[in-house]
């Protein structure tokens, strides 16, 4: 069965990159692509690197264009997927890309975005561990035959996965968690900014949302809250760094006592054992971005500072992949009851 596809927000680069993955899968067909400030252009024009879809021509974001397909993706910047979703058919798969549905919580909404609140829908990250009181899993559970995704944040999903493990296994604090990661300007979306023009950019990095205010906080605590660990504190800062796409994400966390290095390993080693797209590396070894560009894949590397008594992790993904379109489809695909793996690639693009 081929399931006729909708993508909203097309034009910009979350957007190109779901149109890029969906291009090369077997059972979705694109028909239709939407970006209201584009409206009318040919898509060939706006992405000219989409030759299969150059066809196309984007429309304007209405509920009427929007009716009719079997999966309707949104790749909107935040306070902007909530009021189109209300006016979609309940029995249509939406997946937004956007950060609309992702917290749980209305009262972090209100302080790291504000605006309306629109609630949480199932969360799109197929690899998150659960465990606690309510039993040990992963999230690919709660996503089999639902009808509405919320797709992480892409930062989010290079910190959870990097940390999860050791928090559900109990060999790490879930105190004194410190993420520092080096992106890349896509992840700030298409838009002209001043502060991500290449002469900026180029030959420099800079941090910024620096102490505790980025809007990925509170949605890498709920995530890591799951595990079971109970009340998680992290210190997170982000560094944007001149790569047009990528996470590297360093994140260390204080070892519990009687830990060994190879209770550490273990444990990041179980959960993701098995997982088409999670790989942990061998000891000594480390990613590095260019691994991952185009891959749906995160690549986490693992040591011990005995000194220092931390774990340290590092996890790199391409944010445009795992960290947005291909978790789409990944969860799309487990959603619509399709192998999981259907349209996506492990293999990145060297050099």
């Amino acid at each position: 069965m081929t399931f006729s596809v909708a993508v909203v927000g097309a034009s910009g680069y979350a957007g190109g990159e779901l149109l890029r993955v969906l291009a090369d899968h077997p059972e979705f067909e694109v028909r239709t692509v939407t970006a209201n400030q584009s409206a009318g252009l040919p898509l060939g024009e706006v992405a000219p690197h989409l030759r299969s879809l150059a066809h196309l021509t984007l429309r304007e974001t209405t509920p009427e264009v929007l009716a009719g397909h079997d999966v309707v993706f949104l790749a909107l910047p935040h306070g902007m997927s909530g009021a189109i979703t209300e006016g979609l058919d309940p029995q249509t798969l939406v997946v937004d890309c956007g950060a609309d549905h992702r917290l749980t919580d209305e009262a972090e909404w209100a302080t790291f975005y504000g605006g309306d609140f629109y609630g949480a829908w199932p969360y799109g990250l197929p690899e998150l561990l659960h465990g606690g009181t309510g039993g040990y899993g992963k999230q690919r559970e709660q996503l089999v035959g639902v009808k509405r995704i919320a797709v992480p944040g892409c930062n989010v999903t290079a910190v959870t996965l990097g940390l999860a493990p050791g928090l559900r296994a109990g060999v790490i604090s879930p105190q004194d968690l410190v993420a520092v990661l080096a992106v890349g300007p896509s992840g700030a979306g298409k838009s002209l900014k001043p502060h991500l023009l290449a002469s900026e950019i180029l030959g420099s990095a800079m941090p910024y949302a620096v102490g505790g205010t980025h809007r990925h906080v509170p949605e890498i605590r709920q995530n890591l809250q799951l595990t079971g660990a109970g009340a998680v504190s992290i210190s997170f800062t982000p560094v944007l760094v001149p790569m047009s796409r990528g996470i590297l994400a360093t994140a260390t966390a204080r070892l519990e006592p009687g830990v060994s290095a190879a209770d550490v390993r273990a444990a990041w080693e179980l959960a993701y054992n098995g997982e088409p797209f999670v790989h942990v590396l061998p000891a000594g070894r480390f990613p590095k971005t260019a691994d991952v560009v185009g891959a749906n894949t995160a690549l986490i590397g693992l040591a011990v500072d005995e000194a220092a008594e931390r774990v340290v992790t590092i996890t790199a993904i391409d944010n445009l992949v795992k960290g947005t379109a291909g978790a789409a489809v990944q969860s799309a695909n487990i959603a619509l009851g399709l192998p999981e793996t259907l349209g996506l690639t492990v293999n990145g693009v060297a050099p």
